[in-house]
């Protein structure tokens, strides 16, 4: 049995956001939110209907995105 739609994405992004959160690894709230719900987004598209599997998934891509420096 799969969640619906909604509650899977919502759910998925509280898991990503509370790791994240809880490890002091959010700089930019906003911009966080926006890179994992469009994460998990997209791998809901490609047929993932784990959200466990999003949530590790949409870390994993989080933490390997390219940096911004400011100097």
């Amino acid at each position: 049995m799969t969640e619906p739609l909604p509650p899977l994405v919502e759910s998925s992004l509280q898991i990503a956001w509370d790791f994240l959160s809880g490890l002091d690894e959010i700089a930019d709230p906003q911009q966080t939110a926006e890179y994992l719900l469009g994460n998990i987004k997209s791998q809901v598209m490609r047929g993932e209907s784990r959200k466990l599997v999003l949530a590790n998934r949409a870390i994993d891509n989080f933490r390997r995105r390219p940096q911004l420096v400011i100097d």
